[in-house]
C-alpha cells in the first residue's frame, strides 16, 4: 500500500513528507499495527528520491516509536500504538510549529490565540 504522495512544490523537505504522511496513515488507521512499509529501496524507486531520504524518514518514524525496523524483515508500523498519545503529540509539534511562525511573523500572543480561536470555530 503507497500512501505517500510527494509534492516537491511545497517547499517541504521530501523526508519530511514521507514521515508526516506515514505518521497521519497511522493516526488515522489506514496503516495498522503490523503493516508493514515498503522497503527503503523501494520506497526511493517509487517516489524518485535518494535511500537516504527515506532512511531518514523511517528513522524520525522509528524514534517516535511509530514503526519498528527488523534487520532483514523490514520495517512495520509499531505492533502496540497509543493512538491518543501520538495525536496529543502531532498536536504539540503543530503548536510548536505555529508558535514559532507567530514569533517569525512578530504577532502578539493575543493575535495567535484569537486566530486559533477562529480556526476552531470554522
Amino acid at each position: 500500500m503507497n500512501v505517500v504522495r510527494l509534492d516537491l512544490a511545497t517547499g517541504v523537505p521530501p523526508y519530511a513528507q514521507i514521515a508526516g504522511q506515514i505518521r497521519r496513515a497511522v493516526l488515522d488507521g489506514t496503516l495498522s499495527p503490523g503493516d508493514r512499509l515498503a522497503t527503503v529501496r523501494q520506497m526511493a524507486r517509487d517516489l524518485g528520491v535518494a535511500e537516504n531520504t527515506v532512511a531518514r524518514a523511517y528513522r524520525e518514524l522509528e524514534e517516535a516509536g511509530l514503526v519498528v525496523t527488523a534487520g532483514r524483515r523490514g520495517t512495520s508500523v509499531a505492533p502496540t500504538l497509543d493512538r491518543e498519545a501520538l495525536a496529543r503529540h502531532e498536536l504539540d509539534r503543530a503548536a510548536r510549529r505555529f508558535a514559532q511562525e507567530v514569533g517569525a511573523l512578530r504577532l502578539s500572543r493575543r493575535d495567535a490565540i484569537a486566530a486559533v480561536n477562529a480556526a476552531l470555530g470554522a
